[in-house]
């Protein structure tokens, strides 16, 4: 009985170091998460040092809060429309899944007036790469709406008040088929005019957003991408 008893707690003992390494392991070797950001200038961060960017700004309140998260891997170019990016993800290799992935395209299909059935098809193909590519599917994809730019100084020497309504028209689209593909949309644009009163708003180069702006757009992003990292 006392030799049985004495195996036991031999047995019992080595199975608790067991848990405990296993356990340490966890602690000391956290998950790292990952983030893809799809679009254009807006996503690249023009007029503005990377680290001010919206995507880098993101991973750094992210890793504030103490989540292991790799550098964005950002897919996104000045001048981009749909078939741009279309044409990257492409030819650049993704991983398999992200933790989350950032949609903001559309400007520079609203600004050379390319057809709003034509972004609306784009649109969707982006959107399906984004989704196949989210680890949490539509949950963890989160699509941007378009910025105005007409009430930035370069924009007030066009039409602000047809821009603006433009502008509105291919949000209508990018909310539409975010809604039908049940990913998360987050609008900046209402916001985005206050860059109308305020220039601090706006980057040195007179249209795109500046750091400011920015993180105003990570303030709405974050306790949503915050919620599905847990």
């Amino acid at each position: 009985m006392k030799l049985f008893l004495g195996l036991f707690l031999v047995l019992f003992i080595s199975a608790c170091k067991r848990t405990l390494v296993r356990d340490s392991t966890r602690t000391q070797h956290p998950i790292t998460k990952t983030f893809l950001a799809l679009g254009d200038s807006y996503t690249s961060g023009e007029g503005v040092l990377q680290s001010e960017s919206f995507p880098f700004l993101l991973n750094a309140k992210l890793k504030a809060a103490g989540i292991q998260i790799e550098t964005p891997h950002v897919i996104a170019e000045t001048g981009w429309t749909t078939i741009n990016l279309l044409a990257a993800l492409k030819e650049e290799p993704l991983k398999d899944k992200y933790d989350f992935v950032t949609v903001l395209i559309g400007v520079n299909n609203q600004y050379v007036k390319r057809s709003l059935t034509e972004y609306r098809s784009h649109f969707i193909e982006i959107l399906d790469t984004a989704i196949s590519h989210s680890r949490g599917g539509g949950a963890t994809v989160y699509v941007i709406s378009i910025p105005d730019w007409s009430v930035s100084p370069f924009g007030k020497l066009k039409d602000t008040k047809l821009e603006s309504a433009s502008i509105d028209t291919y949000n209508n689209v990018n909310r539409e088929e975010s809604k039908v593909a049940s990913v998360n949309y987050i609008d900046i644009t209402s916001a985005s005019r206050i860059a109308e009163t305020d220039v601090s708003y706006t980057s040195i180069d007179g249209l795109h957003p500046s750091q400011k702006m920015y993180n105003d757009w990570v303030e709405k992003l974050y306790p949503l991408v915050r919620k599905e990292l847990n």
